[in-house]
């Protein structure tokens, strides 16, 4: 006899190895079954919002799927911030809920199929007959739609007999084969002759060309191309000459330059959101095409899209595109366009004279300064992972990274914070996988709505170094709103020290206050000894991230075209 709960867990095995939770009534015997019958690894997260951006980061980090587990009611409700996330971002995971009974809603029942088609989420709900049959369609909707899928199983099903007949797994990579997009053939040779007269082109690529990365390389090389990415493709052409690094709000100002002198800009796999777009500015004068499993076009600036998956397109686009007749980007500086993304202040090709003092005029640190600091001294192999907030200007910015999946970026589809200790269980098995070091930024908002997860991260990370940007404020708002005038007390937190946190939960903790401060953690990076190490950087609110300043211009810009 075999229950329903166990058909569910041995059903489940052959898609994922990794699954985060939190144990209730609703899945205590799906977890015990996958416990005693299954190789899945459990990881114990303290708050439900984890299980699903654990399984997130994990994602992001592996391009592995992993399975995200709560109970009904108010555990899943919990979730719902980074389910929103993470179907926003196109993120495919399973997220195994309880549910109300099969006789009907209880007074605390909720109607959770509502909830989850509303923030754009697929259910499928098990039945007695419906078990393995079930999550082979719930896989195989995640991985072709990339999304998560939510997969309820009502209260009273658990212990009972499950009378399914026999299903075998699915071969998804032959699934995914043969139902991507195929793209127009004329369409790209059109385009592979569009690339070859360019005179100044620049490709673009975003987490969805992550396994293009062979073929974008090469084609850039033979059409002398000059390569960005989005933020969360960060390390995509790391070591390539004429990678300029990041498009849009991160970009260094020489990288900004190049842009604006681009013909033809392709994307492949890249979103275009605005920060991307940098509101719309950041490349007006070029023809931008469009490859994506997208529907449609996602930014009105695109002159040409085309439907493909980026690994396909690159591979046509390299079979089709000849070398130029002519010479592109005329008088280039190939020194110069490596060197530009690291050509800001504390940056380590600057061309200033002299790097400003890393304490700001207010007294503290400067968190340009102390993340660059921190740069020098991390590991080359690291995976960087980031809450949201203010503070990403200067992660994404003063952070380098070794390759490609070296970042991890939850919570910016949906522009929440908080989610960083919540992801870092899962970005923290991805970096223990091959032996990487994670690098976890947040700020002190986003880490004390987050805290419950820091003991989970402790738990689960073989080497973790946290960087909190604690400035006593939401400076995000500060920013906007405060230079409008509004009153700030609501704006700002109360000083806390996350290094006597971090100590309580039997990690290191340093608060730093200068550079000098980080001596004792440098000691323990090159030791090679496991642990975490939480950096409390006390940082100045005075220093505003550049991409901040953008949001504002287009805010006065929004609201003068408003009046």
């Amino acid at each position: 006899m075999t229950t329903v709960a166990e058909r569910l867990a041995t059903a489940l095995a052959p898609y994922a190895d990794e699954m985060f939770g939190l144990l209730g009534n609703g899945n205590a015997f799906v977890v015990d079954a996958m416990l005693r019958l299954t190789p899945i690894r459990y990881t114990a997260v303290r708050h439900e919002v984890a299980t699903v951006a654990s399984a997130d980061a994990y994602y992001r980090g592996t391009r592995k799927l992993a399975i995200a587990t709560a109970t009904y009611g108010a555990g899943f409700t919990n979730t719902i911030t980074a389910l929103t996330e993470a179907s926003m971002a196109r993120i495919p995971m399973l997220v195994l809920v309880g549910d109300a009974p099969t006789t009907g809603l209880r007074p605390w029942d909720l109607d959770q199929d509502a909830i989850t088609r509303a923030v754009g989420v697929k259910n499928v709900t098990v039945r007695a007959d419906y078990v393995a049959a079930a999550v082979n369609d719930a896989v195989r909707f995640a991985l072709i739609e990339r999304r998560p899928v939510v997969l309820s199983l009502p209260y009273d099903l658990p212990v009972v007999t499950s009378d399914e007949g026999d299903v075998a797994p699915i071969d998804f990579d032959q699934v995914l084969a043969s139902e991507r997009p195929q793209a127009d053939a004329v369409a790209l040779k059109a385009l592979a002759r569009d690339l070859a007269a360019a005179r100044t082109p620049v490709i673009l690529a975003g987490r969805g060309a992550l396994g293009a990365r062979g073929d974008l390389a090469e084609l850039a090389d033979r059409l002398g191309a000059i390569t960005v990415t989005t933020a969360a493709a960060r390390g995509l052409f790391t070591g390539r000459a004429l990678d300029a690094g990041i498009c849009g709000g991160f970009s260094s100002e020489p990288t900004a330059d190049y842009l604006a002198a681009a013909d033809l800009i392709v994307a492949f796999g890249a979103g275009l959101n605005q920060f991307t777009m940098g509101f719309g500015r950041m490349f007006a004068q070029a023809r931008l095409v469009q490859l994506d499993l997208a529907d449609t076009a996602t930014h009105p600036a695109v002159e040409t899209f085309i439907r493909t998956d980026a690994a396909d397109a690159a591979a046509v686009l390299l079979a089709h595109t000849p070398a130029p007749e002519h010479a592109t980007w005329p008088s280039l500086d190939r020194d110069a366009v490596a060197a530009a993304q690291f050509d800001r202040p504390f940056g380590r090709t600057s061309t200033d004279a002299e790097d400003p003092s890393p304490i700001a005029a207010d007294g503290q640190l400067d968190p340009r300064a102390v993340t660059a600091a921190i740069d020098e001294q991390l590991p080359a192999e690291r995976l960087i992972a980031t809450d949201g907030g203010h503070f990403i200007g200067w992660a994404n910015t003063y952070l380098s990274v070794p390759g490609p999946d070296s970042v991890v970026l939850v919570g910016t589809a949906f522009q929440s914070i908080g989610l960083g200790f919540s992801s870092a269980p899962g970005a923290a098995i991805a970096a223990n996988a091959d032996g990487r070091m994670l690098v976890l930024a947040t700020g002190d908002g986003g880490g004390l709505m987050a805290l419950a997860d820091l003991d989970s991260l402790v738990r689960t990370a073989k080497r973790a170094t946290v960087i909190v940007y604690n400035d006593a404020a939401y400076t995000a708002e500060i920013t906007q709103y405060g230079m409008q005038g509004l009153d700030e007390r609501p704006m700002r937190i109360d000083q806390v020290s996350f290094a006597g946190l971090a100590q309580a939960v039997g990690a290191h903790g340093t608060e730093v206050l200068t550079l000098n401060d980080l001596d004792a953690w440098a000691e323990w990076v090159t030791s090679g000894e496991n642990g975490t190490w939480v950096l409390d950087c006390r940082v100045s609110g005075e220093v505003i991230a550049p991409y901040q300043l953008e949001i504002m211009e287009n805010l006065k810009r929004q609201a003068a075209a408003a009046r």
